[in-house]
């Protein structure tokens, strides 16, 4: 059977099996993972054991503002790491932290950070 180009396409959902969703899953990966910070986000990440898929948790304080501002903050930084899922090298366990400087950004910039702390945690594939 032929492979269509839509078959051929990485899946670019974000779904519930790749979501960190429990505190002690957060409580983890912030107390015992690596941390960096760039710009409007700070990265905190785990390797876990082999097979495992790459899950990601968002955590955004009442700091950053109103709750519009916050969630705003959560698209962007999950949209961010929804177009660059499959660019990780291997799979981890990812907490994305907004700092207060991401209100009133836009995508690209977020997205700018994200990468480039991506690439300093030596996370990304080596062709980006």
């Amino acid at each position: 059977m032929p492979v269509t180009v839509s078959d051929a396409r990485l899946s670019l959902r974000f779904s519930r099996s790749q979501r960190l969703r429990t505190m002690r899953d957060f409580a983890q990966v912030r107390n015992e993972g690596l941390r960096r910070a760039k710009g409007c986000l700070i990265v905190n990440w785990t390797l876990p054991p082999a097979g495992s898929l790459t899950r990601i948790g968002l955590i955004t304080s009442r700091k950053l503002g109103k709750a519009i501002v916050r969630t705003r903050a959560r698209r962007l930084l999950r949209e961010a790491y929804r177009l660059h899922q499959h660019d990780l090298r291997q799979p981890a366990n990812i907490v994305l932290i907004a700092r207060s400087s991401i209100v009133g950004k836009k995508l690209a910039d977020v997205e700018r950070d994200f990468l480039s702390v991506l690439r300093q945690a030596k996370l990304l594939k080596t062709a980006l």
